[in-house]
């Protein structure tokens, strides 16, 4: 027999819909952003390449990105991640940019300075700029911090990681894509054509395919955070200009093998102070000769 629905029990059960669809609103709000911002996936990779050098097989990269200090990002937060990068080991430590997100309006940049120059890696520490270390007439403070604290700062060149045994690889960096002036072929002016080359490139989007033909062996990007925003089955809502066709993890750019790109989700957040299934992450590779 049907059960007859009364005006009283029609309100009920719409009430009750909306309640729980609004308990899930809030809910969902929480979570994106009071908890997931503040977690962090710690990723491990394996890099293998015959143009490995034997002598850096079992080499460890940290690749960190995309902190945004100033916006829902504070000092103490980045000070517990050193402690979580040193404890990873890493031999050479990789920043691929967007380190404030409005360099100009942050006033704290000694404690930024102080900061960084904690970490420790044997073979060096690396640096790129991102659009917003750009952003706001930022450059100059950008460039400040990260000498003082230590990184070596690549805008269209490349530099040596070179062993005892006289066995090098390079990492190659370029400027920023949106606001800068980047140029491949200054960045790897000068490495010898064999050999194992890393570039590091804010805008993954912009100089994969190109870098992908000019003898490069790996590609660090970051830039699209994921699109910090997720849904099951569909992937980010909206990513940025220039991490709209490579938006997180690993592709395999042009012919053959391919050159293997990885792009970070990054640590912070911008604009929406929001994360849904798009963890901040810290990228751990190690590098594996296959000679």
């Amino acid at each position: 027999m049907q059960n007859k629905v009364t005006r009283r029990s029609f309100i009920k059960r719409a009430l009750g819909s909306f309640l729980t669809v609004a308990g899930i609103g809030a809910g969902g709000y929480f979570y994106a952003h009071d908890i997931e911002p503040k977690l962090l996936d710690v990723t491990r990779h394996e890099i293998k390449n015959r143009r490995l050098p034997a002598g850096f097989d079992g080499l460890r990269i940290v690749q960190f990105s995309d902190t945004h200090i100033g916006f829902h990002y504070n000092l103490d937060t980045f000070e517990k991640l050193m402690d979580e990068i040193n404890s990873l080991a890493p031999d050479i430590i990789l920043f691929t940019g967007d380190l404030m997100d409005n360099p100009n309006e942050f006033n704290e940049h000694e404690r930024i300075v102080q900061t960084l120059k904690r970490l420790e890696a044997e073979f060096g520490k690396y640096a790129i700029y991102g659009n917003h270390d750009h952003g706001g007439y930022g450059s100059d403070i950008y460039k400040k911090i990260m000498e003082e604290a230590g990184f070596t700062l690549l805008m269209n060149e490349s530099d040596s990681v070179t062993l005892l045994d006289g066995s090098s690889i390079y990492i190659a960096g370029i400027d920023d894509a949106m606001l800068g002036r980047p140029n491949l072929e200054a960045a790897i002016r000068g490495i010898p054509k064999d050999s194992y080359t890393i570039l590091l490139a804010h805008e993954p989007d912009h100089m994969a395919d190109l870098a992908a033909k000019n003898n490069i062996h790996l590609q660090l990007s970051g830039h699209s955070h994921g699109g910090q925003i997720q849904l099951p089955f569909y992937g980010p809502l909206v990513t940025p200009p220039l991490a709209e066709v490579y938006t997180e993890g690993f592709y395999q750019v042009g012919d053959g093998e391919g050159m293997p790109l990885y792009v970070n989700r990054g640590l912070g957040t911008t604009r929406l102070p929001f994360r849904f299934l798009s963890w901040p992450e810290l990228s751990v590779f190690t590098l594996k000769s296959e000679q």
